[in-house]
């Protein structure tokens, strides 16, 4: 998946965010970037330096939670030979390759109390000390982090200094978790499936029926922008007619009836596992209505609930049968009695 760097949204939230980035990046200071996954943490950064005095020197990137707690100060650092089993040759850290240039360190939360006291030396005193060295370096780097964790908490809780929350908290920039961003999960979703409708090469961007839009409208998003893509990509590749709008989704890529049994949910029965591969939106209500023909409403209703639960289990009859209870000869039967057995 090729690196997003474009900013997808209209709402006030989310361009209001995305504005204090652009302000802050003009001053030489640390920032704080602060948001659940997938709300767009890196893009915001990668902004602050771009639009920063040191936009053409390094932008250097450091996940703190990808480090084991033994190697993240000589990443950060770098090291001398022979200060540590394995250091056979001297190596600078992120923060020299960073040297006049911008260092994001991401999931700073995950960061030890001891490479938080030496992270806080060098924003004080722009001052490194290798490890296993004597001497310090001087270094000129301006910091940016970002976190999905409250710092205020953690200070309280002694998993972060409260000495060096102030140093990098300078401005602190919250992004708006999707489900906030009013009117932009449908932008957002349109941009994603017309480049995936492109990919696979489709003439038209079909659109989206109304029964995927209203479960992306209700959907919590906890993966926020990354999930959305997700989903959508998986709708586009999954419709079988490019000339249809796209009108089923499907937000959890494991659940299956085939599940491992000790991967289901124990309140899961037959009818609700296929589920997975639907919008899972609810089947269409009865009429509520007057009703002038009993026998028409409700052909026309069981008509509408083989079509859901076809489509759901992405039109394999013996799943569909498993869902509604019906034999395989029944459903035959009655997709055979409605015209949906084509």
């Amino acid at each position: 998946m090729e690196r997003e760097t474009q900013f997808i949204g209209q709402s006030a939230a989310f361009q209001d965010a995305v504005d204090r980035a652009s302000q802050a990046a003009l001053l030489d200071r640390p920032v704080l970037v602060i948001g659940e996954r997938g709300t767009g943490k890196e893009l915001i950064a990668e902004r602050l330096h771009r639009l920063s005095a040191r936009w053409d020197k390094p932008y250097v990137i450091l996940n703190c939670a990808a480090m084991p707690e033994t190697l993240i100060e000589a990443e950060l650092f770098g090291h001398e030979a022979g200060a540590f089993t394995g250091a056979t040759r001297s190596r600078a850290g992120r923060f020299e390759e960073a040297d006049g240039g911008t260092l994001f360190l991401d999931e700073l939360a995950t960061m030890s109390m001891a490479a938080q006291e030496r992270l806080l030396r060098a924003v004080e005193y722009g001052e490194i000390t290798r490890v296993g060295a004597s001497r310090p370096v001087r270094v000129d780097v301006r910091i940016v982090a970002a976190t999905n964790e409250h710092l205020p908490a953690l200070v309280e809780d002694n998993r972060f200094r409260a000495d060096l929350l102030d140093r990098l908290s300078f401005e602190v920039i919250t992004l708006p978790p999707l489900r906030a961003r009013e009117g932009d999960i449908e932008v957002l979703a349109t941009y994603f499936g017309q480049r995936m409708a492109a990919v696979l090469g489709w003439e038209e961007w079909p659109g989206f029926g109304p029964r995927a839009l209203a479960a992306m409208e209700g959907h919590d998003w906890p993966g926020n922008v990354r999930e959305l893509r997700n989903v959508i990509e998986r709708a586009i590749y999954r419709w079988a007619d490019a000339t249809r709008p796209v009108d089923v989704l499907s937000f959890d890529p494991f659940a299956s009836p085939w599940q491992p049994a000790a991967q289901r949910k124990s309140a899961t029965s037959p009818a609700s596992a296929p589920s997975a591969t639907s919008s899972e939106a609810a089947p269409a209500a009865p009429p509520s209505g007057p009703v002038s023909d009993l026998r028409a409403a409700v052909d026309g209703y069981e008509r509408q609930i083989l079509a859901d639960t076809m489509a759901r289990c992405r039109y394999n009859q013996k799943v569909a049968a498993e869902a509604l209870g019906l034999s395989y000869d029944q459903i035959r039967h009655a997709l055979k009695k409605h015209g949906l057995n084509q």
